[in-house]
């Protein structure tokens, strides 16, 4: 076993690397851009080094600093998590070059894999199923519009080296061929800087099923079975669980087979996942499942496996690249019951799902048996808006299918992070929609009903009443009785919009502090009215907060300035747009917190004024 690890990456996955790899007594080493100085990797590591500024390609997706790092720190070994560098055969082959350990795929299968076209013509000799369409070299628009009515429309037109979405087109009509052909090559050539593009048929009720596959240095190869992938956001995976629902056992055993076969035809070693796209229309048929890609590293979503099949991948991946064979047989593994990953980021559906960037004051997870939670930030850091703005990978498993939503579910509603806002409502809604629920989803659901599932959740009548409650002092005033009805209503600011909520018997007319009012994944902020909100800006007792976190851009005003109802005191730019915050009242600017080009929190004091006497 290697005995020193170099974890090229960041976030939670490096977390889940490092957690692994110090059970089995490995040194774990980090790495960390200076916006990542006192992340939770580098807290976690035996040790860090600095590899430079934030932006990544400045410092994480550099293979030299990464290279000096481990050799000034002595590590035996590379492990490149997912992303960044996980799937640059160039990098892997400087690392092996250097005389330490890859921890992944060997260069020349990463390069078999890594461009759409030759991986698919590599599978169809393989024996594998591929989705109809044209792959080869002709890229004269004409003739590609042509394949793609030969074809038969709807297509997608696909870029040979893209992922993650980009790159890609769906066209219904062949008068939409040519433009969007145009927009697909200009954005591939940008990304990659390849414009290469392959034509698909469209599968009108796609799914989304993967394959987890492993080989070793002796040639074994196995599978660990499916996961289902189908519930996507513009291309990008929300919600992954395993196995797949409706998945019998014959039709598993025909596409497992395939991943493996697949996986044989690039002598594989190390995790990897075969990627098909099925035609749901008439359920999940071995004849209408087709390999889509391979991802030559570990996915996002490799915990659902794990939960399934009681396997750690971290610790095959450790084992593989230490020259072990593999730690089980195909017959040693096996599946058991049901589990489920939900993506928890920092962004707002509500705001078109835009990233939700500055310090987590509060974050807890909810509980339930058989839940966990892979994260890696905590209470007090802060989401950057350099990375991927990941919070949590949240995982349930249970008996079945119905019990792991349900487990999920309790996880996210009992989920409380703030002043950054998160998509946990969201996920809640998608897990209670009755396609996902009957295990009928396609990757086309969130593009139908998402507007509705985005729509932010209003907290109940119950849940601020019991936070109001919490605001106001007990006292033995008179009239005090034990479990009194609510008598009144009082005014209270709920994220800087008026409510009235009504009281219980016994509090007295002085609220004060705030409270955070948690529910359906959401999180509101309450606290004591005083002064209505005007232009946005939470306003009590004449201080002014940001409704949101953004950046400064201009401070009209000064201390001791007398300023006019109305008057402009400062522009706030948040979510790319500007805001401007005006005086509530005449009067006097007593206390100034804001400063041209400082980022601020939401709820943060900008400026407090003082009544004119």
């Amino acid at each position: 076993m290697i005995k020193s690890l170099l974890i090229a990456n960041r976030g939670e996955i490096a977390c889940r690397v490092i957690r692994t790899a110090r059970r089995l007594g490995i040194r774990t080493i980090a790495v960390h851009s200076d916006a990542d100085a006192r992340a939770l990797h580098v807290r976690s590591a035996h040790e860090a080094v600095r590899i430079g500024p934030a932006p990544t390609r400045e410092s994480y997706l550099v293979g030299e600093k990464i290279l000096a790092a481990a050799r000034a720190t002595g590590a035996e070994a590379i492990h490149p998590g997912y992303g960044f560098l996980s799937e640059n055969a160039e990098f892997a082959q400087t690392v092996l070059d250097a005389g330490l350990v890859w921890v992944g795929p060997k260069p020349k299968s990463i390069t078999a894999m890594g461009l759409k076209d030759a991986a698919k013509k590599l599978m169809q000799e393989a024996g594998v199923p591929t989705t109809p369409g044209y792959l080869g070299e002709n890229q004269d628009p004409a003739f590609l519009k042509a394949q793609a009515s030969e074809i038969g429309y709807p297509v997608l037109i696909k870029a040979v080296a893209g992922g993650g979405g980009k790159g890609m087109r769906l066209v219904e009509q062949a008068a939409d061929f040519l433009d969007s052909l145009v927009s697909c090559k200009r954005e591939a050539s940008s990304s990659f800087g390849n414009d290469v593009v392959l034509i698909e048929k469209y599968i009108l009720s796609p799914r989304h099923i993967e394959v987890q596959v492993f080989g070793d240095s002796y040639g074994n190869v196995v599978h660990l079975f499916e996961r289902d992938c189908s519930l996507q956001r513009r291309h990008q995976k929300v919600i992954e669980e395993a196995p797949a629902p409706g998945m019998d056992a014959s039709t598993r055993e025909a596409v497992c087979a395939a991943a493996v076969r697949a996986a044989k035809s690039v002598d594989y070693e190390g995790a990897g996942t075969i990627e098909f796209i099925a035609d749901g229309s008439e359920g999940l048929r071995a004849d209408r499942i087709w390999f889509m890609e391979m991802n030559t590293r570990l996915q996002v979503e490799h915990p659902v496996t794990e939960e399934i099949t009681g396997q750690d991948l971290v610790e095959w991946q450790l084992r593989v690249a230490s020259g072990e064979p593999l730690p089980r047989r195909q017959q040693e593994l096996s599946i058991n019951g049901w589990a489920m990953e939900a993506r928890l980021y920092a962004e707002d559906p509500a705001k078109g799902f835009l990233p939700s960037i500055g310090r987590l004051d509060v974050l807890r997870f909810g509980s339930a048996r058989g839940g966990r939670i892979d994260t890696g930030v905590y209470e007090g850091a802060e989401v950057s808006p350099f990375y991927d703005p990941m919070i949590a990978k949240v995982i349930a498993h249970g008996g079945n299918r119905e019990q792991a939503i349900d487990r999920l579910s309790e996880i996210l509603e009992g989920s409380a992070v703030y002043p950054v806002r998160t998509n946990a409502a969201f996920l809640v809604k998608a897990l209670a929609h009755s396609q996902f629920a009957a295990g009928t989803v396609d990757t086309g659901l969130i593009g139908r009903d998402g507007e509705a599932m985005a729509e932010p959740p209003v907290p109940s009548e119950a849940a601020l009443t019991e936070a109001a409650a919490a605001l106001t002092p007990k006292s033995g005033v008179p009239g005090f009785r034990l479990n009194a009805a609510p008598r009144r209503r009082g005014r209270f600011l709920l994220e800087g919009e008026t409510v009235e909520i009504a009281l219980t018997g016994h509090g007295i007319d002085d609220p004060r502090g705030s409270v955070l009012v948690t529910e359906k994944g959401q999180a509101w902020l309450l606290k004591p009215w005083r002064k209505q909100a005007l232009h946005g800006a939470v306003v009590g007792d004449g201080a002014i907060f940001s409704p949101m976190p953004g950046r400064i851009v201009a401070v009209e005003v000064s201390e001791k300035e007398q300023v006019t109802k109305g008057q402009k005191l400062l522009t706030l730019e948040a979510m790319k747009m500007e805001h401007t915050l005006t005086a509530p009242f005449d009067g006097v600017v007593a206390e100034l917190k804001a400063a041209p080009g400082a980022q601020v929190q939401v709820e943060a004091l900008l400026v407090r004024i003082e009544e004119a006497e």
